[in-house]
């Protein structure tokens, strides 16, 4: 595994705007999102990740929760295809269809915007608001291995604060999963 350096943008920072191919054959910009949802939840996400898989149904749960409020969740696969075989575009692919992924499922291949926004784990959560401002960074929830456990769950109680306009009490958490692949 290769350490490269990470912008790591800090909450209340501008989000990196971004120009990415998903799975559907269409290039999705962020700034396109800003302008049609209240929120947009950025997931680093691979297919090869057993924390990944551990929070897909869950993923798709806040998606559909929160959907009609405005919200949709993107994930971004910025996991380095050449050392993981299972990360290539078509693998992507496969990967939403049989997971029946309900959001857009994004592919960085240059590793770019997985660096500037500061994604160091799979998977990690990153909530913009509308104005493109990172407003959490971090953990789902505090219960990866337990769906059904009462815990913290740090996403979904930050994006309803930013749809009640109340301030997100945790910005930040340290994420767990699986570390990013580095391409050389």
């Amino acid at each position: 595994m290769n350490i490269l350096e990470t912008i790591d943008t800090p909450v209340g920072s501008y989000a990196p705007d971004f120009e990415l191919p998903g799975i559907d054959n269409q290039v999705h910009h962020l700034s396109r999102y800003l302008e049609k949802f209240r929120a947009v939840g950025v997931i680093s996400m691979c297919n090869h990740c057993p924390y990944v898989s551990l929070y897909l149904d869950r993923l798709k749960n806040i998606q559909a929760e929160f959907a009609k409020d405005g919200f949709t969740l993107i994930g971004m696969n910025g996991s380095g295809a050449t050392q993981h075989l299972t990360e290539s575009f078509d693998k992507m692919k496969a990967f939403a269809q049989r997971h029946q992924l309900n959001f857009p499922y994004l592919w960085d291949s240059t590793q770019d915007v997985t660096r500037s926004f500061g994604a160091s784990k799979t998977p990690m959560a990153f909530l913009v608001d509308c104005h493109g401002i990172l407003r959490y960074k971090g953990q789902i929830d505090s219960h990866p291995q337990d769906p059904l456990s009462l815990g913290e769950d740090y996403l979904r109680n930050a994006i309803a604060c930013l749809f009640k306009g109340q301030a997100i009490s945790l910005t930040e958490t340290k994420p767990i999963g699986t570390a990013l692949i580095w391409r050389n």
